[in-house]
């Protein structure tokens, strides 16, 4: 199975080199989608041969980088994708077990909370509560069981990835994803990743870096997504 690796990065100055030095020694064919860093990424970039590079003139969000990445896969003819974070929070060595899961899934998705791999790693609190509330709706609206509805780390079959209309070019892309994954039926599993923060301060920018305002976000492209797809779900599921 021919796959791509593909990393969205902004403003990642720091952490580029070392990761792209891991994820190298796990995969042959790798993409970064550069969305309009103004650091020194994309001069970081310039050196590293055996990397591609789409940059995205000005920043237009997460979701447009993750959608750039999609279509490159499927404009390249490969048969899946793996994507991940490029701020060191993912283990490039788990990237041929994501990858082997595509025999039997479309989507193989990390999970955080599957396995405890350093009991002193810790997830910032107002995340994890966001991140447990859009699971739960995802759990109960949608029918699916998942342990972590906001890991990066994923792998998707090409087949999937043509299934895909993503219109949110922010940090709420995945439950569009997770919305469209549903309703084409594809066969979604989770695996263990590790829990590995290293920057608590991480800023969402402008009012998303308040969490009311994020969940209440999250929750409005959620239900804007299951009306989308024609999903009947129950009475206040993502209440």
């Amino acid at each position: 199975m021919r796959i791509l690796t593909a990393l969205p990065v902004y403003n990642e100055e720091s952490t580029v080199i070392p990761v792209l030095g891991e994820v190298v020694k796990y995969s042959t064919d790798i993409l970064v989608v550069d969305d309009g860093s103004t650091d020194q990424t994309p001069e970081r970039l310039k050196g590293l041969a055996s990397v591609r590079t789409i940059r995205h003139q000005e920043n237009m969000g997460y979701g447009a980088s993750l959608r750039t990445a999609f279509q490159a896969a499927i404009d390249g003819g490969y048969d899946g994708l793996v994507t991940l974070d490029c701020d060191g929070q993912h283990e490039p060595a788990l990237i041929p077990e994501l990858a082997a899961g595509l025999d039997q899934a479309d989507i193989v998705s990390g999970s955080r909370y599957l396995r405890v791999f350093d009991p002193s790693q810790k997830p910032p609190e107002q995340r994890r509560r966001i991140n447990a509330e859009v699971t739960r709706w995802l759990n109960e609206c949608l029918g699916l069981r998942l342990t972590d509805g906001f890991c990066g780390f994923k792998a998707y079959r090409r087949s999937a990835l043509e299934c895909f209309e993503i219109t949110d070019l922010g940090y709420a892309m995945p439950l569009q994803v997770w919305v469209q994954a549903v309703a084409h039926r594809l066969r979604i599993v989770e695996t263990a990743v590790p829990l590995i923060y290293l920057d608590e301060s991480r800023a969402f920018g402008g009012a998303l870096d308040d969490a009311t305002f994020r969940l209440n976000h999250y929750r409005k492209v959620f239900e804007a997504a299951l009306e989308r797809a024609g999903l009947a779900t129950p009475e206040g599921c993502a209440g």
